[in-house]
C-alpha cells in the first residue's frame, strides 16, 4: 500500500505538465522500483495497455504480484499509450533509409494487419464514429496546429502508423478507443494498440484567429488536400501515380504506411510533416512543410514537398504482384479533380445546375515561357492526351470560374474551391505532362488526373530526389497566368451541320479597344479542319471573342486537337487554348 500512495502522491504532483510530467513520472517510477527489485514484464520497465489515462500495468520483483494503476491523469491527449521514446533526429535523409531498406523486400500490404470486424464495417456503422475534439494531438498545449485522426474501416483498411517527433525525440502514437465516439455501435472485440489510424487531419486558425479549421487531410492510399483561408475542399494531390490511364493494365496506387508529424513550437507559422510510401514497385520518402494561407483574405496555402523515391528490382515486385509489368508512366507531383459539365461539355445531363465541377481547365508553363490552357471535358469514353514538357516551369488543374451564379449550388461552394499549381524545383529534365479524362455520370467520382512523366526511369534502387511546391489557391494573392481564357463554348454551326463551332473568350487587359485588334493564330490535327476564324470585341465582359469553325475529316472518329492564341501587333500573345475535341 505504501508503494500505492507513493506513485499516486507522484502521479497528483506531475499532473498537468504533459509529456514532461510523464516523463518524470516514469523516471520516478523506475527509481523508486528499482529500490525495490525493479520491474519488469510487458517488454519494458512500464508499458500502458491501454491509453493515456488508461491502465498501467507494472510488476515488481520478490513482490509476486501484479499492480494495476488506474491513473487519473491530467487528460493530456498527447500521449497515446506510454510509447517508445528514441532519441533520434528525424529528416528526410532519416525516413529515406527506411524507405530504402523496405524497398530491398517485396512489398507487404498493410491490410493483412487490418482487424477483420472493421473490415467488414458498413457505411452506417462508420460514420458512427466521430473523433472526439477534445482529445486532439496538441490541443492542451495550446500549440498552433492540432491533428485529428482517422479511424480504420469500411473502405479505410490500410493502417497508417503515425508518429510525433521533436527536436530530438521521437515516439509512435499507439491507437486509443477513448479518442473516438462510436456511438451506438458496439465492435465485436477490443483494437491493438499498435493497429494504426486510417490518416489524420490537421487544423489551424485558418479564417478566424478563435476558430480551429480545416487545413488539410492525409487520407487514402497517397492522397492528401490541403486549403487556403475561404476555401472549400475539391481537388486532391497524390504522393505518386503509377501506370495512370493506361491500357491493359491496372493503376498501381502506392499507399503512404507511416507517417512523422512534427511537434510545432509556440508561434510556429509551418508544419514540418514526414510520409513513407509504400508499392509494389517502388518505396518514397517525402517531407512536407506547410504554410497555411491565413494572412489575408484569400491566401494561399503553400506546401513545400522533397521526395526521393527507390525502384524495387523486378524480382521483388513479382513476390508481391505476379502480373505486374514493367511501368509506362511514372506520375511525379499528380493531381486529381472532378469535372461533370461544364459550359463547353456538349454531354448533357439532367440536373438543374448549370456547371458541376472542381476545376476547369489544365495550365502549362512551359520552358520556353508560353502558357497553355486546355479545357477539361467529360467525354463518353477514357481521354489520355500529354503535352512535350521538358524542364516544365509549372503545371496545375485550375478552377478559373468563380461565379456562383454558374453554378447556383448551396451545398457545395463549386467557386471557392481550390486551384493547385505545381512548382517545380529545379530542371526536371525530358518529360511530358499527362492529362488523364474518365468519362463519368456523376460528380462523386475524381475523374480527372494530371501529372508529370520523366522520359527516363531509375534504375532498380538508385535513388530518385525531386522537389516542388503546391500552391493551394484561387488566385487572390497570386497570378498563375496572364491574358488568359476566361470560356470556352461548344456547339453545332447553324449553318452546316456538318462542322462544329467553337467559341472562346480572351481577357486581355492591354487591350482595350477595336482600334488594333489582335490577331487569331489558329492550327488544327489532320484529322479536320479550321475553316472560319474571326475575333470580335465583347463590350458586356470587356474581352475579347474568337469564333472558330471547325470541320471534322469525313468518318473521323479520333479526337480533334485544335489550338489557338490571339497576338497584338507588337507581339504580345495570349495563352495558347488547346482543346482536345472528341466528335459526337
Amino acid at each position: 500500500m505504501n508503494v500505492i500512495n507513493t506513485v499516486v502522491k507522484n502521479v497528483v504532483r506531475l499532473q498537468g505538465r504533459g509529456l514532461g510530467g510523464l516523463f518524470k513520472f516514469c523516471q520516478f517510477l523506475s527509481k523508486y522500483c528499482a529500490g525495490r527489485g525493479g520491474i519488469r514484464g510487458g517488454g519494458g520497465w512500464v508499458r500502458f495497455l491501454q491509453s493515456w489515462g488508461g491502465l498501467l500495468v507494472v510488476s515488481f520483483d520478490g513482490m509476486k504480484r501484479l499492480l494495476v494503476f488506474t491513473l487519473v491523469l491530467w487528460g493530456a491527449p498527447a500521449v497515446l499509450a506510454l510509447p517508445r521514446l528514441e532519441a533520434v533526429h528525424v529528416t528526410l535523409e532519416y525516413v529515406a533509409k527506411k524507405a530504402e531498406a523496405r524497398a530491398r523486400k517485396p512489398f507487404r500490404s498493410p491490410r493483412a494487419d487490418l482487424p477483420e470486424f472493421l473490415s467488414k464495417l458498413t457505411y452506417d456503422q462508420y460514420r458512427q464514429i466521430q473523433f472526439r475534439q477534445d482529445k486532439a494531438l496538441w490541443k492542451r498545449e495550446e500549440l498552433p496546429f492540432r491533428m485529428e485522426f482517422f479511424h480504420l474501416g469500411y473502405l479505410y483498411q490500410e493502417p497508417v502508423h503515425l508518429n510525433e517527433f521533436s527536436s530530438t525525440h521521437v515516439q509512435p502514437v499507439r491507437f486509443v478507443p477513448d479518442f473516438f465516439d462510436y456511438g451506438t455501435l458496439r465492435l465485436p472485440s477490443e483494437i491493438p494498440a499498435n493497429t494504426g489510424y486510417a490518416g489524420f487531419r490537421v487544423l489551424y486558425p485558418l479564417n478566424a484567429p478563435d476558430r480551429w479549421d480545416e487545413l488539410g487531410a492525409f487520407q487514402g492510399a497517397s492522397y492528401f488536400r490541403l486549403l487556403g483561408q475561404g476555401q472549400v475542399y475539391g481537388m486532391s494531390a497524390r504522393g505518386l501515380a503509377l501506370d495512370c490511364g493506361e491500357g491493359g493494365r491496372p493503376e498501381e496506387f502506392p499507399i503512404f504506411t507511416d507517417w512523422w508529424l512534427g511537434k510545432p513550437q509556440p508561434g510556429d507559422d509551418a508544419l514540418l510533416l514526414y510520409g513513407l510510401l509504400d508499392s509494389a514497385s517502388c518505396t518514397g520518402a517525402y517531407e512536407f512543410l506547410i504554410h497555411p494561407g491565413a494572412t489575408n483574405a484569400g491566401a494561399t496555402t503553400v506546401a513545400k514537398i522533397e521526395a526521393v523515391l527507390y525502384f524495387r528490382e523486378g524480382q521483388a515486385i513479382l513476390a508481391a504482384d505476379p502480373q505486374r509489368k514493367a511501368l509506362a508512366t511514372m506520375g511525379l507531383a499528380p493531381l486529381t479533380s472532378m469535372f461533370w459539365y461544364g459550359e463547353n461539355s456538349e454531354r448533357k445531363f439532367d440536373d438543374y445546375r448549370p456547371e458541376v465541377h472542381d476545376s476547369d481547365g489544365l495550365l502549362l508553363h512551359l520552358e520556353s515561357g508560353e502558357r497553355v490552357w486546355r479545357p477539361l471535358d467529360n467525354g463518353s469514353t477514357l481521354r489520355h492526351q500529354s503535352f512535350p514538357a521538358d524542364n516544365i516551369r509549372g503545371f496545375g488543374l485550375l478552377q478559373r470560374d468563380r461565379n456562383f451564379n454558374h453554378y447556383q449550388d448551396l451545398f457545395h461552394s463549386y467557386e471557392n474551391v481550390p486551384s493547385v499549381w505545381v512548382a517545380p524545383d529545379g530542371n526536371w529534365g525530358a518529360g511530358q505532362v499527362h492529362l488523364v479524362e474518365l468519362s463519368t455520370q456523376y460528380e462523386g467520382l475524381d475523374n480527372v488526373v494530371a501529372f508529370w512523366n520523366p522520359a527516363g526511369k531509375p534504375a532498380p534502387l538508385q535513388p530518385l530526389k525531386f522537389g516542388y511546391t503546391l500552391y493551394w489557391t484561387r488566385e487572390a494573392d497570386i497570378a498563375l497566368s496572364s491574358n488568359v481564357v476566361t470560356a470556352t463554348r461548344v456547339g453545332l454551326n447553324p449553318r452546316d451541320q456538318r462542322q462544329r463551332q467553337f467559341v472562346i473568350d480572351f481577357d486581355l487587359p492591354l487591350l482595350k479597344g477595336e482600334e488594333d485588334p489582335p490577331k487569331v493564330l489558329t492550327s488544327c490535327g489532320d484529322n479536320g479542319s479550321i475553316t472560319l476564324a474571326q475575333v470580335f470585341r465583347n463590350e458586356a465582359e470587356k474581352t475579347w471573342r474568337v469564333f472558330l469553325e471547325v470541320l471534322p475529316k469525313a468518318g473521323n472518329t479520333e479526337p480533334v486537337d485544335l489550338k489557338c492564341t490571339v497576338r497584338r501587333s507588337d507581339g504580345l500573345s495570349s495563352e495558347t487554348w488547346s482543346y482536345h475535341w472528341s466528335p459526337p
